[in-house]
C-alpha cells in the first residue's frame, strides 16, 4: 500500500472509481491507497513467473493471472492486486462484471522495499482468510530467495525458504514447480547491483590512490 487517496468510499464508490482510474489502487475499510510503481527486476520476475506457471498450467483446469486482476478479500473486505494469482475450477466473481476474483488458490507477491512488510503481515493475515487459497509465496528481488507458506488441514502454515539457483518450488495445490534459475533468469538484483557498484567504486579509488608513473 502507499498514501491514503480518499476516505470512507463504500465499496461501490470505490469500484465505481476504480474501474474509470488510470491507475490501481486497493481499498480496505473505506480507504483507497494508490499502489506504488513496479521496479524493471519487479516486472521481469512476474514475467519469468508468468512464463513458467503459464507453460505448465497449459490444458489443465488452472490458470494464472498477474497484476491487472483484482482479488477480493472476504471476510476482510480487502480489494488487491497480487502481483500473480492462480485459480483452479470455475472462477468465481464478485459481481457480473467479472474483474474481481473471490477464489484463487495460489497467491505471489513480489516484494518491494516499500511493501514488503505489508506484504509479510497484515496482507498475509487477510489472505489466509481465503478458504480457497493453499499457498502464499513470498519473491525476493535483492537476492535468489522464494518463501512458500503452504496451508496444512488443520489451518496452520508450513513455510519453507528457497535460497540458491538451484533450488525447485514445488506447488503441490497445482502441481506446479519453479526453479529459482527460471524465476532470476535475465534479471539483475538489487544485491548484486549494489555489490557490482562497490566494486566499481573500489577500482577507482584504487586508480586514483595509485602514483602516477
Amino acid at each position: 500500500m502507499s498514501t491514503v487517496r480518499q476516505l470512507h468510499l463504500t465499496t461501490e464508490e470505490y469500484l465505481a472509481l476504480e474501474r474509470t482510474a488510470e491507475y490501481k489502487s486497493e481499498y480496505l475499510a473505506g480507504d483507497i491507497f494508490a499502489m506504488a510503481d513496479a521496479s524493471e527486476r519487479h516486472a521481469s520476475i512476474v514475467a519469468n513467473l508468468m512464463y513458467i506457471l503459464v507453460g505448465q498450467l497449459k490444458e489443465r483446469p488452472c490458470k494464472a493471472y498477474a497484476n491487472d486482476l483484482r482479488l477480493k478479500v472476504n471476510p476482510a473486505g480487502l480489494y488487491t492486486y497480487p502481483d500473480i494469482l492462480v485459480v483452479c475450477g470455475t472462477p468465481h466473481f464478485a459481481d457480473e462484471q467479472h474483474d474481481t476474483l473471490l477464489n484463487p488458490v495460489v497467491l505471489i507477491e513480489v516484494l518491494s522495499e516499500s511493501t514488503e512488510a505489508y506484504d509479510r503481515g497484515k496482507k498475509f493475515d487477510h489472505y489466509r482468510t481465503l478458504p480457497s487459497v493453499s499457498d502464499y509465496l513470498l519473491v525476493s528481488q535483492d537476492q535468489h530467495k522464494i518463501e512458500h507458506f503452504v496451508r496444512q488441514p488443520d489451518n496452520r502454515w508450513l513455510f519453507a525458504a528457497y535460497t540458491t539457483l538451484d533450488d525447485v518450488v514445488e506447488i503441490a495445490s497445482i502441481a506446479c514447480a519453479l526453479l529459482l534459475r527460471d524465476v532470476y533468469d535475465e534479471t539483475e538484483l538489487a544485491g548484486e547491483l549494489l555489490a557490482a557498484e562497490d566494486t566499481s567504486s573500489a577500482v577507482e579509488r584504487r586508480a586514483q590512490d595509485t602514483p602516477a608513473p
